[in-house]
């Protein structure tokens, strides 16, 4: 979903009178009196009504569902709130629901947790909220319950999101690090490198040809449709989000106990994020992604598995980038394109903050 840099106005809001009157957020919005009920009824409930979120009390009050639960949570803290491709709102809907889909899981409901500062725009958060119930309907996934909380001016950096996950495990179906193994193809979705150098590009003030956007968007139908056709073929699966490509593979290797061997020709980086990593002395292979997923597959299944891929919006650049080997047990290794090989090591800390 495409965010506009342009704000709602308050008249298209279904009682405007109240907030209008507010046009910034105050210490009042987060106190569980008028204002906050205001900001509830006015703006969030019209934005994600459904009958659980209608409800209004102390929990959402939801159907049991059969079989196993994926739960995830996460909490989004970007700056800046809106970047080429997507915003903070976007962000927290797709990040949660990739979290449940890369475990197998169908999503079905999410939480919403607002912290707010002191004096910030309504219709900034206004704008967030819009792109929430966008991305969720596209998803889609329903927003059940949330909370708002207010801080003093200066004390947060305007608005972050805390979201937790709920999703139903297909079954038969079980994915997770510890399962890759020996053989198995490695894939990736697409290109590496978006995300991150979108939100770089923005905070450096860096200009390419052809701006570098954000990869922003829920994976779970692309995913499904590659569960449908191989099922347990299918290993592992990752969303390489903070940390990048790399960071998510070394994770995978310690925790399968194999080793993992990627061919650095085969990655797919656009020219204009590798342009602007070299600008930045960053490498692409540990710079965040929202949009991509890597499989670890079975590899009989592998050219299927990339066949639906290419084949589907958001995996026409996939690519097979290496095998899990029995090779180096725990350790990730990068074939150069001098035919010599570097072992890629975790990070120490994190090289780009606040990208999600």
């Amino acid at each position: 979903m495409e965010t506009s840099n342009a704000m709602p106005e308050f008249s298209h809001w279904s009682c405007p009178l109240p907030l209008a009157d507010y046009p910034t957020i105050v210490m009042g919005h987060g106190g569980g009196g008028k204002l906050g009920a205001e900001l509830v009824e006015h703006l969030f409930l019209p934005a994600f009504r459904n009958p659980a979120l209608e409800n209004l009390g102390d929990a959402a009050l939801l159907e049991l569902i059969a079989g196993r639960i994926a739960l995830t949570t996460d909490s989004f803290v970007v700056q800046p709130l809106f970047f080429p491709g997507g915003s903070i709102g976007e962000l927290a809907v797709n990040g949660t629901v990739n979290d449940l889909a890369v475990s197998g899981a169908e999503p079905r409901f999410l939480t919403a947790g607002f912290i707010l500062e002191e004096g910030f725009p309504l219709a900034q958060l206004a704008a967030i909220v819009d792109a929430m119930a966008g991305a969720a309907a596209l998803a889609p996934i329903q927003i059940v319950t949330g909370d708002t909380k207010v801080v003093e001016r200066g004390h947060g950096d305007g608005c972050y999101i805390n979201t937790a996950g709920v999703g139903v495990v297909r079954p038969g179906i079980s994915v997770g690090p510890q399962h890759a193994m020996a053989g198995d193809a490695v894939l990736v979705s697409g290109t590496i490198g978006d995300h991150g150098m979108a939100i770089m590009s923005v905070r450096e003030g860096l200009e390419f040809e052809s701006p570098i956007r954000s990869d922003c968007a829920a994976l779970n139908g692309l995913i499904a449709q590659v569960l449908d056709a191989v099922g347990p073929a299918v290993h592992a699966m990752r969303d390489p989000t903070r940390g990048g490509l790399a960071s998510t593979l070394n994770e995978i290797a310690r925790a399968s106990h194999a080793g993992i061997v990627i061919d650095e020709s085969a990655l797919p980086v656009r020219l204009e994020v590798q342009s602007a990593c070299e600008l930045l002395g960053l490498d692409p292979v540990y710079v965040a992604n929202e949009g991509k997923a890597v499989f670890f597959v079975a590899p009989e299944a592998a050219d299927c598995v990339l066949e639906i891929l290419r084949a589907h919006p958001l995996g026409g650049e996939a690519a097979r980038i290496g095998h899990v080997t029995a090779d180096h047990p725990g350790i990730l290794v990068a074939r150069t394109s001098l035919g010599a090989n570097r072992v890629i090591a975790p990070q120490i800390g994190e090289q780009l903050p606040r990208i999600c």
